[in-house]
């Protein structure tokens, strides 16, 4: 039986990874949970699923749950208690799905520990992309892809020569607003950019989807996982979302890995790898589809998405700022303090004020990090 603990229990990747563990009792059993602010979905996932250790975003609501939880089960808080549950314990995949940079010290802790990762939070690898990779490698951890993009691209790779790959192909849905043209974005709210035409996301995610911004975090992140350069990675519209991401070899056979939009296929299959399991998503029906439709990515309609290439292609803390400065944009979006299409310039700002370190170090990277939101709180 294999263990698991969850980082980011209460969100959409963690409530996605606990429907597969209930398909599968037989097969997998919870260690730790780590939550944020939504103590009752917590205590109704503790109560389904008795991991022996969970977590919560602060003190106080350690204080609120701890007469509500059952007996022996330890209790942690804050950014440590994500270390804990992440690296202490008895669990041999953690899932990181917690949203935004927050992830990153707990996904190191992990990997120290020995745990394989099942990566859902990007933002680890785009802020320190090469911390992560080089630690997993030094410690014989697998990092195995969550998001449907990567966990296509690495299902294409399978049994393949590295060697022979030409490129990758990183598709995109376009999100909430793909059909609109920048004037008619000047106006949008936050209720309109909340509604992903294909997916059940986050808020976060779904707002970056929008912007496009989530893309260039996953071409940063595809660089760093599959080891390509910037120039072998390319992004395709393509608004079904049924064809996830595809890999092209130097002959010209194209593999790509189809399915229909279910966060719990990738999940799965980062939790049972190398092994497929029955799943509880929709079966795929070309023939009900009847066509299939692309675009080649606009960099104008989408700036977001060209300066987070651009930030890789730099490396360094390039990729940290311009995290950073869109988690905090995105964040004031959600609050009404700005418009939607402030948020790009917000990143660009604070890209421009940026003084680039080009091999940081964990102390670097977060010094970097602070810079960003301050500035982009300011803007």
């Amino acid at each position: 039986m294999k263990k698991i603990s969850i980082l980011g229990s209460t969100g959409s990747i963690g409530t996605q990874t606990l429907d597969v563990v209930a398909m599968h009792p037989e097969a997998f059993e919870v260690d730790g949970l780590a939550a944020g602010s939504n103590t009752a979905l917590l205590l109704e996932q503790v109560r389904r699923f008795q991991p022996r250790r969970v977590s919560v975003s602060t003190k106080q609501l350690a204080d609120d749950i701890r007469s509500s939880l059952p007996s022996g089960v330890e209790l942690f808080y804050g950014n440590e208690g994500l270390v804990e549950i992440a690296a202490g314990g008895a669990a041999d995949t953690v899932v990181t799905a917690v949203v935004g940079s927050v992830g990153l010290k707990s996904t190191l802790a992990a990997i120290e520990a020995g745990r394989h990762i099942g990566l859902a939070n990007k933002e680890t690898l785009v802020t320190a992309g090469h911390l992560v990779t080089e630690l997993a490698e030094r410690k014989g951890v697998k990092l195995l892809p969550v998001d449907s993009e990567h966990s296509a691209i690495f299902q294409c790779l399978n049994g393949e020569n590295r060697a022979d790959v030409a490129s990758i192909t990183v598709t995109a849905s376009g999100g909430s607003f793909r059909d609109y043209t920048r004037d008619q974005l000047k106006d949008v709210t936050v209720e309109d950019a909340l509604r992903h035409p294909n997916w059940s996301m986050g808020a976060k995610i779904t707002i970056d989807s929008a912007t496009m911004v989530n893309k260039g975090l996953e071409v940063i992140e595809a660089h760093h996982l599959f080891g390509l350069p910037y120039e072998q990675v390319n992004v395709l519209l393509h608004p079904e979302s049924i064809i996830h991401s595809y890999v092209e070899f130097r002959d010209s056979s194209i593999i790509a890995q189809l399915g229909t939009p279910d966060m719990r296929v990738p999940i799965q299959y980062a939790l049972t790898y190398p092994d497929r399991w029955s799943s509880p998503a929709a079966r795929l029906s070309l023939a009900e589809i009847g066509r299939l439709t692309f675009r080649e990515m606009d960099y104008v309609r989408y700036p977001a998405l060209r300066l987070a290439i651009e930030c890789g292609k730099t490396g360094g803390t390039a990729t940290t700022a311009f995290n950073a400065a869109n988690e905090i944009a995105v964040a004031r979006f959600l609050r009404h303090e700005i418009s939607f299409l402030r948020i790009e310039e917000i990143i660009e700002e604070v890209l421009q004020q940026h003084d680039n370190v080009v091999k940081p170090d964990l102390e670097q990277i977060e010094l970097c990090d602070a810079a960003a939101r301050e500035l982009a709180s300011k803007l």
